[in-house]
């Protein structure tokens, strides 16, 4: 349970440091106004369920870049610290122990170093029983980040479910494999997640090309469209998505790029696609994911805070974080005691 160690005087903080994570408009920046922690010693003397982890890098992008600095707006966007979860009826943080871990080191204009960075920052939370959360970045940090995840918990044991306007398929863009548009086929052709793990919704517009799709079908990989989810309607492909990935493995990697949802409801991303889905239809499914599954790893992709008028992205993405961490926090509760429901009205 996340309160067993609220006594351990090595997890206190320091009065100042607490007071400072618990401005809403000022003082440090930490997810959730979490604990702020630097050195992987301190993981293990806090010994947390989750840790936020930031990939500060976008130099992969192919169109509008600044996903750079999604990690800091995504920090920053929380106006208070309220925590209890109207729907599931929990105080999330009750439940589960979540820390910030800082971001990994990503030199502007180096993507060797910056995914070795990003790769051994999230093998250091992962290797401790750690589920890591992580703060995109463009969408090649999920390369390193979910192959530190299939380093701990073994190639061929992890399934993938990405929400994306785009597969994210190629073999190359404009020859950089290590494009935001290459990092599921990089994982597929590793073996650090085989293609029939994966499970991707939201696809639309006009790309990949055919003959990408051609190669998704000889790998295996599932995929539901907006063409599909606007015929079956979100409920019945949403089921089915969490069935399918239930079939695929028994540890779920959750990947979201913040361009599944329309633009309407984010507009604030590098590569726009209108026709996307709803921030309350990505918010409930997230949430269900999390709460089924033994979900070991979750990243947040694509928020770019410069096009992002009146915050909608960045208060989308934080929610859709919150959304996994309190589906976490159901399925801690779910295996102990019997639900309980939203307060009373």
């Amino acid at each position: 349970m996340g309160d067993q160690h609220d006594h351990d005087p090595q997890r206190e903080l320091p009065p100042g440091m607490a007071e400072q994570l618990d401005l809403p408009y000022s003082g440090m920046v930490s997810f959730g106004h979490r604990p702020f922690l630097t050195e992987a010693a301190q993981l293990d003397t806090w010994q947390p369920d989750v840790a936020i982890v930031g990939a500060p890098f976008d130099i992969s992008t192919t169109n509008r870049p600044g996903a750079r600095f999604g990690p800091r707006a995504i920090r920053a966007t929380a106006y208070e610290p309220g925590t209890y979860h109207l729907d599931l009826g929990l105080e999330i943080f009750d439940w589960i122990e979540v820390v910030d871990f800082g971001d990994a080191y990503c030199p502007h204009g180096q993507t060797e170093v910056s995914h070795a960075n990003i790769r051994e920052r999230v093998h250091a939370v992962a290797s401790r029983g750690i589920v890591p959360v992580v703060l995109g970045g463009d969408h090649s940090i999920t390369w390193p980040s979910a192959t530190a995840v299939a380093d701990v918990h073994g190639y061929g044991n992890v399934g993938i479910v990405h929400f994306d306007a785009h597969a994210d398929t190629a073999d190359n863009i404009e020859g950089n494999l290590a494009s935001h548009g290459t990092p599921m086929r990089r994982l597929i052709e590793s073996g650090a997640v085989p293609g029939t793990h994966f499970v991707q919704v939201g696809l639309r517009g006009y790309w990949p090309p055919q003959d990408t799709f051609e190669w998704m079908l000889e790998q295996g990989m599932t995929w539901h469209t907006m063409q599909e989810i606007w015929e079956r309607g979100f409920k019945e492909v949403m089921a089915d998505a969490v069935s399918e990935a239930l079939q695929k493995a028994e540890k779920l990697y959750v990947s979201v790029d913040i361009d599944v949802l329309d633009p309407a409801h984010a507009p604030g991303t590098g590569t726009p696609e209108p026709g996307g889905i709803t921030s309350a239809d990505l918010l409930r499914m997230v949430r269900e994911l999390c709460r089924a599954h033994d979900v070991v790893g979750v990243d947040l992709v694509e928020v770019a805070p410069a096009y992002d008028h009146a915050e909608l992205t960045v208060n989308a993405a934080h929610r859709v974080v919150f959304e996994a961490l309190a589906g976490m926090a159901a399925r801690r509760r779910d295996a102990t005691e019997t639900p309980a429901g939203p307060p009373a009205r």
